[in-house]
């Protein structure tokens, strides 16, 4: 591989002149690269690959390390980012990743072109024997960072196939950060260019405005290579900046959580969202599944004895499971071969080439063995040869690139029709159901996520036939550019040669190419569905964890039932339980079961109901509206609200439910959970599997065409709606010395043992006093403090009040100490020594006001800076003064101005403003919708077409929105009455969609009560 490096001399020096180039170092760490010093690299590529090899300077890239001289304090200050280096981790710690400026274009699986370079530069080594030494020592580990295969007899012909192509080849450089070539100043971490507060290995990303680099500066190496850029390819499928896409990789190498890109490296993406940088994760996560299998195919191959130079140029060209399938599928074990290996095995190979490059010299009946099977007439030797060709044509990259880019200008279509089957292998009811897709066409540019879904369901239960429909149009054009330029014979043929040639394009296209992209169109359009549905269902999700809490009320829980009465349950506004019981009111004991609710709400001073939306949901609504309507609950002013009870149930009797309720009734803990669900939405719901929250397309009411439960990766399902949960936990903070210890697993960083660590190391040694106390739990790492630290609070009042009270206990015990000293108590000097040690730990530890707020702990030093440039001090965070002087430092200067005095970055100073100006008690969730409370209802039969309502929406899916108008039927808005002029401008999102939760006001269109169905139009958002 080839590495450039930070030149040993001063920044000005690295312009690229020849002289300079002895000095540069080939050692393991990132650079930075002026556009200069980019420009005479382009121009030296240009030379021929002899002149590199022999005397330019790689040989000369081998100064050690050692020398590099430390950076003044002065470049410190100046310098935006910090220096990276090249070696990432990767998330399993299984190997690391080799971040280094290499030579674009193909670069074969193996080392073995890397083995070759060195041992020309060995021949031609010029420098001193000590130098050689050092450089020998330095490469060594070097060469095993990266994964080597097997160097076998096919491998090294291939890598030396790839190194005839470096001639074209321009060495190009990893940095996306600013600045010119600087000496790398120490191995520690730096953040937004301060001195950290304490030298530990945090992450290897840099703070500061990324420079946009050329697209062969993004290059990553990783574990398997293949012969294409991932940061390329990353880019082309999710529409992102090349130099984004780099940066995202090198933050999930460095194992960085979303939480905390998203809040505190916002520069380094460029503002992108969670779910776009989530949509950025699985993609990579594909292609490095797809690299992955290549690698174990190729493996497998090699075993077997079967790999050749074009195979594996084929194989390391794959950027999908389909085209890899395509390619690897006549070498699986138990294969019988396809036709072209069976030809090929009777020595028609030749007679293929021959047609193509010299044609005027085959001759086919020379090839003739009368005893031969396959070989015994000119019909099946023309026969073989075509089958040769059709193989040659459907694995030839330019040719299948070429066939997807003219299918992308041409009308492709999917079509589905009933299958023919048995009445007795399908159900009738479940073939009514796919009614609407019996006779289904559609261009595959505009069906619908939700279409391809149902269509793929009714597939997997035999009811549908689906097929992918490719004009005859395009295998006209198709073979016509074949003919005219791929595949050209290179002389004069005969026409019965030129005929051949024609089957074998026709064969080729029908046979293997059509099939291929039938296969591509249905995975990319399924893939699409899922991650569309997937991504549906996490942005139902975060709203409705992200719903205003509502606390301080004391709540009666009411889990709605008819034989086995509902249950009830009141909650304090702490979230205690104060009582529960069980009434019967639809058994005709309604009145009697009055006076004992009236009783218990009395008793408690409670006036808010919180009822569940399950069974006997609208009788029991109905029966509080009717009593707060006679005004029988008098002197309290009753208002109730109806909440999703979906996962009551599950979590009513996990495990998690009997530790925190023991003893306690599953049932009555059900309705426990539903009073919660109101007090703290968030810190209720993710004691659920997200999963069973019940805000995905198949939990909706409505024909089983739209249950997807099972359509979509449940693998994939899973890791979103976990990153989601981790998100809104993470966003909204927990205080430390009360959360439970299901809300703090969910934290970034952390997991279940270290959360519950956590909460051991509090029951031992008292609440934290402050944020650096973290690192002294078990299993708590400075990778993990760092992704968690900034959304963890010290609550000040809190910790106020636990250091008075200690400071009277620790002054009550020295004076008894010294009263045991002057009796003349003996103690060692080694106890005294460890005595002293403990004291001296325990009066560092002081609180400090900055960890009750989102600013990282790698900021603090930015914050006070900051806080003397306004005048403030850190008694004032949160209250209105700060705010005042704040706003008057960026009146005077603009936030750019004082991100540079800092200096830091705009993002940073941004997230320090926050923390010093928003209120201790700050929750962001407050701007969000409220439970709905009510005092009446209405039927479904009072409705009348054109009537406006207020609703919520319940749930959102593909194809509409789901609103609770309050009848007891949820109405639909079709997808296509979501505009973007009715939606608020703070609504005006990505997915041009409505959350569970949100307030809209409707216009009713249609009723069908016989189905009871209900059609909105959307008027606008609340």
């Amino acid at each position: 591989m080839w590495s450039h490096t930070q030149n040993p001399g001063p920044p000005d020096t690295a312009g690229g002149k020849m002289s300079s180039l002895p000095r540069r170092a080939k050692v393991k760490v990132q650079t930075v690269v002026s556009k200069d010093e980019f420009s005479s690299f382009s121009e030296l590529s240009s030379a021929s690959e002899d002149d590199k090899e022999d005397s330019a300077w790689e040989p000369q890239k081998k100064v050690p390390r050692s020398r590099k001289l430390p950076a003044s304090k002065e470049s410190k200050l100046k310098r935006a980012p910090r220096v990276k280096k090249n070696t990432l981790q990767t998330k399993d710690g299984s190997e690391g990743v080799a971040v280094k400026e290499e030579l674009d274009s193909s670069v074969p699986i193996a080392d073995v072109d890397l083995e070759d370079r060195k041992n020309k530069l060995e021949t031609v080594q010029t420098l001193k024997t000590a130098k050689m030494k050092r450089k020998n020592s330095a490469q060594s580990p070097s060469a095993r960072r990266t994964k080597k295969l097997k160097a076998d007899e096919e491998t090294n012909k291939a890598s030396s196939l790839e190194s005839g192509n470096n001639s074209t080849e321009t060495p190009s450089t990893s940095a996306t950060w600013e600045g010119g070539c600087k000496k790398e100043e120490s191995e520690d971490d730096f953040t937004c260019s301060q001195s950290p507060l304490k030298k530990v290995k945090t992450e290897m990303c840099p703070q500061g405005q990324p420079v946009r680099f050329p697209a062969n500066a993004n290059n990553i190496k990783e574990e398997v290579e293949m012969n294409w850029d991932i940061v390329q390819v990353l880019s082309e499928r999710t529409d992102i900046e090349l130099w984004v896409c780099a940066n995202i990789i090198r933050l999930f190498n460095d194992d960085n959580t979303i939480p905390f890109i998203i809040r505190y490296r916002k520069e380094l993406i460029n503002n992108l969202d969670a779910d776009s940088l989530r949509e950025v994760q699985q993609t990579l996560e594909e292609l490095r599944a797809v690299a992955k299998k290549t690698y174990n195919t190729i493996q497998k191959i090699k075993k077997e004895g079967k790999m050749s130079e074009c195979l594996l140029k084929a194989l390391l060209n794959c950027k999908t499971f389909e085209e890899l399938e395509h390619v690897s599928a006549p070498y699986k074990t138990g294969s019988k071969g396809t036709k072209a290996q069976r030809a090929k095995q009777l020595g028609l190979e030749g007679a293929a080439r021959t047609l193509l490059e010299n044609p005027g010299d085959l001759n086919l009946l020379s090839y003739i063995r009368p005893n031969v099977k396959g070989l015994s007439a000119l019909q099946d030797i023309e026969t073989g040869v075509q089958h040769i060709l059709a193989d040659m044509i459907a694995k030839d990259k330019d040719t299948l690139d070429f066939i997807r880019k003219l299918c992308q200008n041409r009308y492709i279509c999917i079509q589905s029709s009933l299958a023919k089957v048995s009445s007795k292998k399908v159900n009738e009811k479940d073939v009514d159901k796919f009614l609407l897709y019996q006779n289904f066409s559609c261009n595959i540019r505009n069906i619908q996520h939700h279409q391809i879904l149902a269509i793929n369901r009714g597939e997997n239960l035999k009811i549908l036939t689906v097929k992918v429909n490719i004009s005859d149009g395009v295998k006209n054009e198709f073979c016509r550019w074949c003919i005219q330029n791929r595949w050209r014979p290179r002389g004069f043929a005969r026409p019965e040669l030129m005929k051949i040639l024609y089957n074998s394009l026709d064969d080729s296209f029908k046979r293997l190419i059509y099939p291929l992209l039938c296969r591509e169109f249905r995975a990319k359009l399924t893939s699409d569905a899922e991650k569309e549905s997937v991504m549906m269902f996490g942005r139902n999700l975060r709203q409705l964890l992200l719903t205003s809490p509502v606390p301080g009320r004391t709540l009666m829980g009411v889990d709605p039932g008819y034989k086995h009465g509902c249950k009830l349950a009141i909650i304090s506004p702490t979230s205690q339980i104060l009582h529960t019981d069980v009434v019967y009111l639809h058994c005709g004991q309604g009145f009697r079961e009055a006076e004992k609710i009236k009783r218990l709400l009395l008793n408690f001073n409670c006036s808010t109901v919180v009822i569940g939306n399950g069974t006997a949901c609208r009788e029991t609504e109905a029966y509080f509206a009717d009593l707060i309507m006679k005004n029988y609950f008098a002197p309290l002013d009753i208002v109730y609200c109806i909440v999703s009870e979906a996962g009551a149930s599950v979590y009513s009797v996990s495990p998690e439910a009997n530790k925190e309720m023991p003893g306690l009734d599953p049932n009555l803990r059900s309705a426990v959970s539903i009073a919660r669900r109101v007090q703290d939405p968030l810190a209720e719901l993710v004691k659920i599997e997200p999963k069973h929250i019940g805000v995905g397309m198949y939990q909706l009411p409505g024909p089983g065409t739209h249950r997807y439960s099972h359509d979509v990766s449940q693998t994939l399902l899973k890791a979103t709606l976990d990153s989601v949960v981790e998100e809104c936990v993470s966003f909204v903070g927990v205080d430390i010395n009360i959360c439970s210890e299901v809300l703090l697993r969910h934290i970034a960083g952390l997991n279940a043992n270290r959360a519950k660590n956590i909460i051991e190391w509090r029951e031992k040694n008292g609440p934290f006093i402050n944020r650096e106390q973290l690192k002294k739990v078990k299993g708590l790492g400075p990778k993990s403090f760092q992704q968690c630290a900034g959304f963890i609070r010290v609550n000040q009042d809190y910790i106020r009040t636990f250091c008075s009270s200690q400071q009277t206990e620790s002054a009550g015990e020295k004076r008894g100490v010294a009263v045991a000293s002057s009796a003349g108590v003996e103690v060692t000097n080694e106890k005294q020594s460890k005595k002293k040690s403990k004291t001296a730990a325990n009066a560092v530890l002081k609180p400090n006001p900055l960890d009750q707020t989102c600013i990282h702990p790698e900021s603090y030093d930015i914050a006070m800076r900051f806080l003397s440039f306004v005048g403030g001090t850190l008694c004032e965070i949160g209250k209105p003064e700060m705010q005042q002087k704040i706003n008057s430092l960026l009146e005077k200067e603009g936030i750019e101005k004082t991100a540079e005095r800092l200096p830091t970055t705009v993002h940073t100073l941004q997230v320090i403003i926050d923390g010093l100006s928003q209120p201790e008690s700050f929750d962001f969730r407050t701007d969000f919708d409220k439970p709905d409370f009510k005092r009446s209802i209405v039927c479904l039969e009072d409705l009348q077409v054109g009537t406006v309502l207020t609703g919520k929406v319940e749930n959102a899916t593909l194809f509409g929105i789901f609103v609770d108008i309050g009848v007891g039927r949820s109405g639909l808005i079709p997808i296509r009455n979501v505009t973007e002029a009715k939606l608020s401008k703070t609504k005006k999102r990505r997915s041009l969609g409505l959350g569970p939760g949100e307030r809209v006001e409707v216009r009713v269109l249609n009723i069908d009560i016989p189905r009871s169905r209900i059609t909105l139009d959307l008027i606008r958002v609340l």
